[in-house]
């Protein structure tokens, strides 16, 4: 299983790194709108469709973001829009933790279907716009995910237990510690840090995402990583609640070692859309 992931990594670096720091931003675009499409045949598999209408599923989150794209959007999405997107994900993300997974079987397959097509479209509008911005800008929060991900795993191997006795969801994803949330805002905090001071260094022209917030004072840079790093953890569960539901482990097979690309994009859908929102604010 290790070397599968690793195998499976590796292959997705060698076609993702070239198109992110390439000169022009449409290869990395089409690259991830690919995937994006991918993301949502998976989404219809979950959602209990058969092969052909899973199939469509695909074929319509591909034809979403082509439209985005052909509508010059990846260019200048209005503020408005991520406005509504980061609210919807924060008011629906928190309203399907609460009901749980017994919650989310009650949601009627003509709402939960378009609702997640609109949502893989948007975040995949929102990766193609930052890239837009920059490849350090889009590389910054990438990694401001990614960092959460890993210091909340190895927080909560370490500490899970010692400072709160009860689980951060038991109920859909028993992993997870409160403990490991804690690690996860600290590690985000320390890379953050670390990649205001490169910007300075380097005297890069595309600021990051993190250079961003700190100009706007300490204390807003502070409360945005902590509610990034708390909405990363949102989307991580929405998915394993989604999956528990449907009676699944992973989303699919396609990433051999890692399951599927909406098991690798799930923390993502929230905080892109929400880090282009956080951006629209301070520009």
């Amino acid at each position: 299983m290790l070397k599968q992931r690793i195998i499976t990594a590796l292959l997705l670096l060698a076609l993702l790194l070239p198109s992110l720091f390439a000169s022009r931003p449409e290869p990395f675009a089409l690259l991830t709108l690919i995937l994006i499409a991918a993301g949502a045949w998976e989404w219809g598999r979950m959602n209990g469709l058969n092969r052909i209408t899973s199939l469509l599923s695909g074929t319509l989150g591909l034809a979403g973001c082509a439209v985005l794209w052909f509508l010059g959007w990846i260019e200048q999405a209005t503020a408005q829009l991520w406005l509504f997107a980061g609210a919807a994900w924060v008011l629906l993300g928190a309203w399907m933790l609460l009901r749980g997974v017994a919650g989310w079987t009650q949601w009627p397959l003509t709402l939960r279907w378009p609702l997640g097509l609109i949502a893989l479209c948007l975040a995949w509008l929102a990766l193609a716009q930052a890239r837009w911005v920059g490849s350090n800008f889009l590389l910054s929060v990438l990694v401001l995910v990614w960092a959460a991900d890993v210091f909340a795993y190895f927080a909560g191997r370490a500490l899970g237990g010692r400072w709160f006795p009860d689980k951060l969801a038991a109920s859909i994803s028993p992993g997870k510690t409160w403990e490991g949330v804690v690690g996860g805002m600290v590690g985000v905090l320390i890379v953050s840090w670390c990649w205001i001071q490169a910007d300075r260094y380097f005297e890069l022209t595309v600021p990051s995402f993190h250079t961003r917030l700190w100009r706007q004072g300490a204390w807003f840079w502070l409360a945005a990583l902590v509610f990034m790093t708390a909405m990363s953890v949102v989307g991580d569960l929405v998915e394993s609640l989604i999956k528990r539901s449907a009676g699944v482990k992973d989303s699919s097979g396609l990433l051999p070692g890692h399951g599927g690309v909406l098991d690798r994009v799930d923390a993502l859908l929230p905080t892109l859309p929400l880090a282009m929102m956080l951006v629209s604010w301070t520009s």
